[in-house]
C-alpha cells in the first residue's frame, strides 16, 4: 500500500479507530527496533553506563573544573573570639567585696553565703583572678535546696554507708575522713577523700561542722529521674532509711539487672528522643570497605566546608545532650560501667561529671597532689614543683606530631559487646588504620600563607604523617570482638613511657578514660599544645577558654586531622595530592598573605601554660574548695537565712 492510500485509509476510519491504528503501529515499530538491534548489555549496565555518560557530560566537568570560591579557614575567627571572650571575662572580675556581693546577688538572687567577706579576702590575698566565674557550682547544688538541712544531713550519712564512698568530716574546726561501712573512726579511705580533706586545711577552723560524701569511682554516681528532679513530692522520706528511699538494697553492681544507659534515660524530659525509646548504630563500613562517591568519581567536588573533617567545635562535647542524640551514648564508655548507678537525689562529690548527672563537682586529687605520674615538674628526690620539667623539650626540637600514650580503659561491660566503640579504641583505631581511604584536608597553599585548597588523602598516609598514638596496655580484652589478638590487630600498641616523654611533642591530646582524664593539669603546664576531648564537666570548666588555652576536639575526633595540617601546614603528601587536582580546588589570583600556623600553635601552648600559674595552682583549687563549703555550710543548717551573709 502506497503512503497516500494509506493516508486515505486513515481518513476514512473514525478519529478513535485512528488512534488505535496510530497506536498499533508504533508498538510494531518498538518491537521490530528492540528485535534487530538487541544488545547482549544487561538493561543494568546499559543504565549505569547511561547514568555515567551523564555525569561525564560536557556541561558537568566544566562545572568541576570551574575554580572553587576561596576557603575562609574557621579557625583563625575561633582563636580571636576566644582571646576576646577570655579578655571580657576577666575585665569583668569584681574588685571589690562590695562588687562580689552585688554580682553575686545578681546572677543567683540570694544573699551570699555566711563567710563570703572572709572567702573574699582568701581569694583576693592569693592572687585570684577568678572571682564571679561560681556558676557550675550553684548549679551542682540547686537541687539540694528543696531538702531542709536536717535532711541534708542524714542524706550525707546514709550515703556514706555505700561502697565507694567515704566521708570527709569536718568536726569542731577539724577535718578527719571516715570509712563509714568501718565505723565512725579515722580509717583507711580512698585517695580522693585524702585529697579533699587536705584542700580543707588551710581554713578548716572557721567552718561549721559537716559532712561531705566523696565518690571513690571516676565515674559519676548520681542519675535522678527528670520527675523526681521537677516534682519534690516524688523524693523519698529518708526517714525510713537509703533502702527506704532506693527501693531495696543497694546492689554496687549490675550483675545484668539494667546498665547506665537505662539509668540515664529516666533523666530526660519525657519528649526526649531517648525516653522515647529510640535508638540505633550509624552504618559501620565492613573491612575494606571504601566509600563511594559517583560525583567525586566524575570530578565533581562538593564543598569541604560544613563537612565533618571540616568542622570546628567551639568547645568541647561536656555540654553535649545524650537524650536528643541517644545514638552517641553507644561511642562512651561510662555508658557501660559495671558500677550501679544511684537513682535518688543524694550528694555524691566527684571530681568529674558527664551532662545529666547530679554530683557536685570538686577538684580531683590527682591535680592537686603531687605525683610522677599526674605532675608536671615533680622531684620526687628533692619533694618540689620545678616549674619546668627535667624532660622539657625546646619548641624547635619537639616532634611535630600528635601524641598519646594509655591503657585500654574507658568503660565496662554493662552489657557486654560494645567494647570497641569506647572513646579510646575508637581513636587509636583511626589513627592505626594503615588503608586507602581518603580523608579531606584544607591546609595552606602556597605554604605560609592564608590561601587555602582542599585536597583528598589517603588517611594512612596522614596517620604516618601526623599521628604517634598508641595503647600500652591491654585492659578488658577478652570482651573485645576477636578477643585479645583482635584488640591488638585494629589497634597499635607501643611501650609505656614516663610523662616527660609527652614534652617531646607539639600536640597532646587528652582523652577520658572510665571518667575524666586526670592528665590535663600536667599537659597544659608543658610546654606543647594540648587537644582535649571529653564529655565531662569540672570544677573549672568556667575558668578555662578552649581555643586559646587548649584545642577542643569533638568526640568523634573528625576534624583532627584539618586541625594539624591547619597549624603545621602541608606534608609533601598533601602537596601531592593537590598539584593532581590544582584546577579544581585554587581559584586563580587569589591575593595572600603570610600566616604563620606553627606561631599560632605556639601560642596556644603559652597561653594553656600561663593559665596553669594563674589559674589553675593548688591554691586555686583551695580557693574554689572554700567557697564550696561556705555554700555546703547553709545549706547543712537548720535556718539558712543566719547563714547568709549581710552587708
Amino acid at each position: 500500500m502506497s503512503s497516500s492510500a494509506m493516508r486515505q485509509h486513515l481518513k476514512s476510519l473514525s478519529p478513535r479507530n485512528r488512534a488505535f491504528a496510530l497506536a498499533g503501529s508504533a508498538l510494531l515499530l518498538f518491537f521490530m527496533v528492540h528485535v534487530l538491534f538487541r544488545s547482549s548489555t544487561p538493561i543494568a549496565e546499559r543504565w549505569s553506563t547511561a547514568s555515567s555518560s551523564i555525569l561525564r557530560s560536557k556541561f558537568l566537568r566544566a562545572k568541576a573544573r570551574a575554580p572553587r570560591p576561596p576557603i575562609v579557614h574557621p579557625i583563625p575567627g575561633l582563636m580571636a573570639d576566644a582571646r576576646a571572650e577570655y579578655d571580657a571575662k576577666l575585665s569583668r572580675q569584681s574588685r571589690t567585696l562590695g562588687e562580689a556581693a552585688a554580682e553575686y546577688r545578681q546572677r543567683y538572687g540570694r544573699d551570699p553565703p555566711k563567710g563570703f567577706d572572709d572567702w573574699f579576702d582568701f581569694a583576693k590575698g592569693h592572687g585570684a583572678i577568678i572571682i564571679d566565674e561560681y556558676d557550675q557550682l550553684v548549679r551542682d547544688l540547686q537541687p539540694f535546696w528543696l531538702f531542709s538541712g536536717e535532711e541534708l544531713r542524714r542524706r550525707c550519712i546514709q550515703v556514706g554507708f555505700l561502697p565507694s564512698v567515704d566521708l570527709v568530716r569536718i568536726e569542731n574546726g577539724t577535718t578527719r575522713t571516715i570509712d563509714v561501712s568501718k565505723g565512725f573512726d579515722d580509717s583507711e579511705v580512698g585517695a580522693r577523700a585524702k585529697g579533699f580533706r587536705v584542700m580543707l586545711e588551710k581554713f578548716q577552723a572557721k567552718l561549721p561542722n559537716m559532712d561531705f560524701p566523696i565518690n571513690e569511682k571516676a565515674e559519676g554516681r548520681i542519675l535522678v529521674p527528670w520527675e523526681e528532679n521537677l516534682f519534690a513530692n516524688l523524693t523519698a522520706d529518708s526517714s525510713k532509711g537509703i533502702e527506704h528511699v532506693l527501693g531495696g538494697e543497694f546492689i554496687p553492681d549490675w550483675q545484668g539487672d539494667g546498665n547506665v544507659w537505662e539509668a540515664y534515660r529516666r533523666t530526660c524530659e519525657p519528649s526526649s528522643q531517648a525516653r522515647r525509646l529510640f535508638g540505633s548504630l550509624r552504618a559501620q563500613l565492613k573491612e575494606g570497605q571504601v566509600p563511594i562517591s559517583r560525583l567525586a568519581a566524575a570530578g565533581i567536588t562538593s564543598d569541604v566546608t560544613g563537612t565533618e573533617d571540616f568542622t570546628f567545635p567551639r568547645t568541647t562535647d561536656d555540654t553535649f545532650s545524650f537524650c536528643d542524640h541517644p545514638w552517641a551514648h553507644y561511642n562512651q564508655g561510662h555508658f557501660f560501667s559495671d558500677w550501679r548507678t544511684i537513682h535518688a537525689l543524694y550528694p555524691m562529690f566527684s571530681p568529674a561529671k558527664g551532662a545529666g548527672y547530679s554530683d557536685i563537682l570538686i577538684p580531683s586529687h590527682y591535680y592537686f597532689s603531687s605525683t610522677k605520674r599526674y605532675t608536671y615538674g615533680w622531684d620526687p628526690v628533692n619533694m618540689i614543683i620545678k616549674d619546668v620539667d627535667d624532660m622539657e623539650t625546646a619548641w624547635e626540637d619537639k616532634a611535630d606530631d600528635i601524641f598519646w600514650r594509655g591503657a585500654t580503659t574507658g568503660g565496662g561491660s554493662s552489657p557486654p559487646g560494645f567494647l570497641a566503640q569506647y572513646q579510646r579504641h575508637r581513636l587509636i583505631r583511626m589513627t592505626s588504620d594503615t588503608s586507602d581511604v581518603n580523608k579531606t584536608v584544607v591546609f595552606a597553599n602556597p605554604p605560609g600563607t592564608n590561601n587555602f585548597v582542599s585536597a583528598q588523602v589517603a588517611i594512612g598516609q596522614l596517620n604516618a604523617d601526623m599521628m604517634d598514638v598508641a595503647f600500652t596496655k591491654a585492659v578488658g580484652c577478652t570482651q573485645y570482638p576477636g578477643g585479645c589478638d583482635g584488640m591488638r590487630k585494629d589497634h597499635r600498641f607501643a611501650d609505656a613511657v614516663p610523662l616527660g616523654e609527652n614534652w617531646r611533642h607539639k600536640y597532646l591530646i587528652d582523652i577520658d578514660g572510665m571518667g575524666y582524664s586526670a592528665r590535663l593539669f600536667a599537659l597544659l603546664k608543658s610546654e606543647s599544645a594540648v587537644l582535649k576531648s571529653t564529655v565531662y564537666t569540672e570544677f573549672m570548666s568556667e575558668w578555662i577558654q578552649p581555643w586559646l588555652h587548649y584545642i577542643p576536639v569533638s568526640q568523634m575526633y573528625s576534624e583532627i586531622y584539618n586541625i594539624h595540617a591547619y597549624f603545621s601546614g602541608p606534608s609533601q603528601a598533601m602537596l601531592s595530592a593537590v598539584n593532581t587536582t590544582r584546577d579544581h580546588f585554587q581559584a586563580p589570583g587569589l591575593s595572600t598573605r603570610r600566616l604563620d600556623g606553627d606561631a599560632e600553635l605556639r601560642k596556644i601552648a603559652r597561653a594553656g601554660r600561663e593559665w596553669m600559674f594563674k589559674v589553675g595552682r593548688k591554691i586555686d583549687m583551695e580557693i574554689y574548695v572554700y567557697r564550696l563549703c561556705l555554700e555546703w555550710a547553709r545549706l547543712n543548717a537548720d535556718d539558712r537565712e543566719a547563714m547568709s551573709y549581710k552587708d
